[in-house]
C-alpha cells in the first residue's frame, strides 16, 4: 500500500514538474518571438529609411548640379555684360 502511494506521489510530482516546465518553456518562447518580431520591424523600418535617405541624397545632388549650372550661367552673363565690344 505504501509503495502504491509512493508511486502515485512520484508520478503526480513528475507530471506536475513536466507541465510546469512546459508552460515556462512556452512562455519564454513567446517572449523571444515578440523580441524577434520587434527586431524584424526595426529592420524593415531602417530599410525604408535608408531607401528614403538615398532618394534625398540623389535629390540634393541634382539640386547642387542645378545651382552650379545657374552660377555658371550667371558668371557667363556678367562676363559678357562687363566686356566691351
Amino acid at each position: 500500500m505504501v509503495a502504491l502511494l509512493s508511486l502515485a506521489g512520484t508520478l503526480l510530482g513528475t507530471f506536475g514538474g513536466i507541465v510546469t516546465s512546459s508552460k515556462l518553456s512556452n512562455y519564454r518562447i513567446e517572449q523571444l518571438e515578440k523580441k524577434v518580431q520587434a527586431h524584424n520591424n526595426l529592420v524593415e523600418r531602417m530599410y525604408a529609411v535608408e531607401g528614403h535617405q538615398e532618394t534625398l541624397v540623389e535629390k540634393i545632388k541634382v539640386a547642387n548640379h542645378r545651382i552650379e549650372d545657374l552660377e555658371h550661367r550667371t558668371h557667363e552673363k556678367v562676363n559678357r555684360e562687363s566686356t566691351p565690344l
